[in-house]
């Protein structure tokens, strides 16, 4: 029971790093695999701590930068969306 737990874990962390370096166009898929990986720390952080039996403090202080993170990245989302007109990366120069 407890294998099966820690595989899905790994898997959700292998599958939303997949994403992440793969190529996408749009911004919005790469902020959602962010959220993902995350959520896959989040889901082993509490297990782990579960397991040594550790107080969920830890998680707290995880859960604000986490969130922090993503409106972040919600801002830069809607800012490139008001400037550009889209979140497509190849639609804007960096030069």
């Amino acid at each position: 029971m407890m294998m099966n737990m820690w595989l899905t874990i790994f898997i959700m962390y292998f599958v939303g790093n997949m994403i992440f370096v793969s190529k996408h166009k749009h911004l919005l898929i790469v902020l959602l695999s962010l959220e993902f990986i995350v959520l896959s720390i989040f889901f082993f952080m509490m297990i782990y701590l579960m397991m040594i039996m550790y107080n969920m403090y830890m998680l707290m202080v995880f859960l604000v930068f986490s969130v922090c993170e993503g409106a972040l990245g919600l801002s830069i989302l809607v800012s490139m969306i008001r400037t550009h007109g889209n979140d497509y990366f190849q639609s804007f120069n960096l030069i």
